[in-house]
């Protein structure tokens, strides 16, 4: 297929469509009741990842594609978030949530990494740039949300 967009260059978009089609594989097993609920809330927030990828990309500045860098991660988050559930509930198996999750934390590594890169001098989200603290600070306050930091 021809490329004709910028987005569709960019690694993390890319990423973000392999998880939706691994997100529509698993939720097609949930039960019939959770269609509008559940699996319409996981596909909702699966297709916004990629999709804030591509508009931000789509964007004039780096400040604005920072923007929607942070907002696809945290759909990413919710993601993640609403599969817990699903395995509380019984609607996905442990080895399964696994292999997504792997998926899913590559993917946040990936777009805080790409956040990184911009050019953005202030920053409201785990993705700052250590170069970017200000000097009367003792430095950049790091973030539970950053993919750095998680413990093993």
């Amino acid at each position: 297929m021809k490329t004709r967009f910028r987005f569709e260059k960019l690694q993390v978009w890319q990423e973000a469509r392999v998880i939706n089609r691994s997100i529509y594989r698993l939720t097609r097993k949930f039960p019939r009741q959770e269609l509008f609920a559940m699996t319409s809330q996981i596909r909702r927030a699966s297709i916004s990842v990629s999709s804030n990828i591509a508009e931000g990309s789509g964007r004039n500045s780096d400040k604005d594609f920072a923007h929607f860098l942070e907002q696809s991660y945290g759909s990413l988050m919710e993601v993640a978030s609403v599969f817990y559930l699903a395995l509380d509930e019984g609607y996905i198996v442990e080895h399964d949530l696994d292999l997504l999750f792997d998926e899913v934390q590559r993917l946040a590594k990936r777009i805080a990494a790409l956040n990184r890169t911009l050019e953005v001098k202030t920053t409201k989200t785990p993705f700052a740039h250590p170069s970017r603290s200000r000097p009367s600070t003792p430095g950049p306050r790091p973030s539970t949300l950053d993919p750095r930091l998680s413990s093993p």
